[in-house]
């Protein structure tokens, strides 16, 4: 009876419809690309977030050290500080800060704090493939 009934459907016993079960395939699919998507995009926010945090703590470090009662090269250590508790203490590790005194061109002191180091991945396999290399900069007080 019940190949009586397909057959009068117009389906064939041997599965003679090519589209059965073409929607899983294709919500997998789709469900893939979204997800990639979607931790790229992800991924692109963490950079940016984490590249400002650096960058706002170098001006924070380079300011700190421009002070005249301070030696220049506690800015490094200050921008450091600022980014481990901004971030988390594993990102302020992957980062290398230096900083100096210098003199532009028209006769000006200033303190420039340069950081350079990686963004963690949201992929552990890709490891910190993108780099950051951010510089703060601030006029020396005089003493």
């Amino acid at each position: 009876m019940l190949a009586e009934r397909s057959l009068a459907d117009g389906d064939a016993l041997d599965g003679g419809d090519g589209e059965r079960g073409s929607a899983v395939v294709d919500f997998v699919l789709v469900g893939v690309l979204v997800v990639v998507l979607l931790l790229g995009v992800l991924q692109v926010a963490v950079y940016v977030h984490v590249r400002n945090v650096v960058v706002a703590s170098a001006q924070e470090g380079a300011r700190y050290a421009a002070n005249a009662d301070v030696p220049a090269e506690l800015g490094a250590a200050r921008t450091v500080e600022v980014v481990g508790r901004a971030t988390s203490p594993q990102t302020a590790d992957g980062l290398s800060c230096a900083s100096a005194q210098q003199t532009d061109v028209s006769g000006l002191t200033l303190v420039v704090v340069r950081c350079t180091g990686a963004v963690p991945s949201l992929f552990g396999a890709l490891g910190d493939v993108l780099p950051i290399d951010v510089a703060g900069r601030a006029v020396a007080e005089a003493p």
